[in-house]
């Protein structure tokens, strides 16, 4: 379950920063909304998924709340994702 985590992590990641910082820049100084309506679904599903995984093994990680909650701040920022394969799920 880690493993897929770590997937979902890293593709929730990537698809994030894909709409940050590509489709929403094109939406406003292009006006093509088209990458924002192509990356936002995918986006949407990954990060739901992200959540309920994530509340799923905590158990099997062993976090406390605390460190449940920055999983799931993370998921939110820039980036975070990143931080939480490197800090919480590399072992």
């Amino acid at each position: 379950m880690k493993n897929i985590f770590r997937i979902v992590s890293f593709l929730e990641g990537i698809s994030y920063l894909l709409l940050l910082f590509i489709a929403v820049p094109i939406k406003y100084f292009q006006g093509d909304a088209s990458y924002v309506k192509m990356l936002g679904m995918p986006h949407g599903i990954l990060f739901m998924l992200y959540i309920v995984l994530a509340i799923v093994i905590q158990k099997q990680m062993k976090w406390n709340f605390k460190s449940l909650g920055i999983v799931l701040l993370a998921s939110i920022l820039p980036f975070g994702t990143f931080y939480v394969d490197k800090k919480y799920l590399q072992n």
